[in-house]
């Protein structure tokens, strides 16, 4: 009987996941926002509760994100990303500068406290590289010029998510320097290891990946993203980095194989990971932290367009590409979202997590918003603007009756003096 309340639930799920993509797709929009509020309608107070499929949406959801960091992964080589963190470590300053610090004011001014300060700084500060990785995709958008720009300070935020998560839970839970310190150096050293055989050994792992055979290509990959994601999950690393390096690992036909397979997947699963961000929303606990969540998202929404924009200019992208960096960073999801559930369990403060789930919420249905019509309303305020600053509007034309009289008749040739006009002959 369970196994058949599961079935009905999945079936559920899924078939309202179809007909949410195809109403998106036949409007021209990323399917996401409507992914959540279908997950908001299968969630505590929803229309159709999900029980007893709960917990393997939630296994779902985690291997989602697994797969689009991979899938993320597969477009560029080691050397791409070793080049483009060399040149964009600098946008991950400004970054964290911009985004950051607008989480801690808040969490200050609400007098929650500096523990509470520094979650709610990591809160802002990460963008969803799940969210944005789909949105890449649904926009058609992985080749452009602005995309490994993206990706930079997104890999970037993940790695430093090695770094903030292990000093975050020492915080939480009050343990000594020693402790979070060597928790700190067991997390860094796990990222550094996994990057280093991701450099060194990529084309071995390549070839080892690689067959003729699709059935045994697409277990190979998705049994070494599996196993790589937790590891790194278990020594305190991000498992969306591990899947996001086992990708920069595979080259050549391994990548271009494994990319074809997984598709579907990574679709099916990324539409799982945003149905269960909507079920861990309760919509009761929205309203009281609502201002504030707003006041917060509108900030850190302007903060992401400004670093985007700013880490495609210093890049050499074109104007219209520096916006699309800056549309695309807004969205905020996974990472957030698994910050505030720290906090939340370690009962800090009582409202952060329902102001965390509010404020993420709103980004994750604006950030793909953002990231298709951030461009194009740049653009129509540009010629606005200049065609409020053009001569013309600054000096209005004379009336022909000021004009000069001899200038008053113009040829072929150019201005023709009408006296002259009248005493030549007919």
């Amino acid at each position: 009987m369970h196994t058949a309340s599961v079935f009905i639930e999945l079936g559920s799920v899924v078939l309202v996941l179809g007909l949410l993509g195809r109403i998106a797709g036949r409007y021209g929009l990323s399917p996401i926002p409507l992914y959540l509020i279908g997950g908001v309608a299968f969630g505590r107070g929803g229309l159709l509760p999900l029980s007893a499929s709960a917990e393997f949406v939630a296994t779902g959801a985690e291997i989602g994100v697994v797969l689009l960091l991979l899938m993320l992964g597969l477009e560029y080589t080691a050397a791409d990303l070793v080049t483009n963190l060399k040149a964009q470590y600098p946008a991950g300053a400004v970054d964290f500068v911009c985004n950051a610090l607008p989480g801690a004011a808040m969490g200050l001014l609400l007098g929650w406290g500096p523990v509470a300060a520094v979650v709610l700084a990591g809160v802002t500060w990460i963008s969803s590289s799940g969210v944005i990785a789909k949105v890449l995709g649904d926009l058609g958008r992985l080749g452009n010029r602005e995309t490994p720009v993206i990706l930079s300070i997104l890999v970037l935020e993940d790695l430093a998510m090695a770094v903030y998560l292990p000093i975050l839970t020492a915080l939480l839970a009050g343990a000594g320097l020693l402790a979070g310190s060597l928790t700190l150096a067991i997390a860094l050293a796990t990222a550094g290891a996994v990057l280093f055989v991701a450099l060194r050994y990529g084309r071995l792992i390549s070839r080892f990946v690689s067959h003729d055979d699709p059935e045994k290509l697409l277990l190979v990959v998705l049994g070494l993203t599996l196993l790589v994601a937790g590891i790194a999950q278990q020594l305190q690393v991000s498992a969306a980095v591990g899947a996001f390096l086992v990708g920069i690992a595979l080259s050549g036909e391994a990548a271009e194989g494994a990319h074809t397979l997984l598709s579907p997947l990574r679709d099916l699963f990324a539409a799982v990971f945003f149905v269960f961000f909507g079920l861990s929303t309760d919509p009761t606990s929205i309203p009281p932290v609502l201002l504030p969540a707003l006041a917060l998202a509108a900030v850190t929404a302007l903060t992401k367009i400004g670093t985007g924009w700013w880490a495609a200019r210093r890049a050499g992208v074109g104007a219209r590409g520096r916006w699309r960096a800056g549309g695309a960073l807004v969205a905020r999801g996974e990472f957030s979202i698994v910050i505030a559930g720290l906090a939340v369990t370690s009962g800090i403060e009582p409202d952060l997590g329902p102001l965390a789930t509010a404020y993420v919420l709103i980004l994750v249905v604006v950030g793909p918003l953002t990231a298709r019509y951030t461009e194009p309303a740049a653009e129509r305020f540009g010629r606005l603007l200049r065609k409020d600053r053009s001569p013309a509007r600054q000096r209005p034309a004379a009336a022909p009756a000021e004009l000069p009289e001899q200038l008053e008749r113009v040829g072929p040739a150019g201005p023709v003096d009408r006296r002259a006009a009248a005493d030549s002959p007919s």
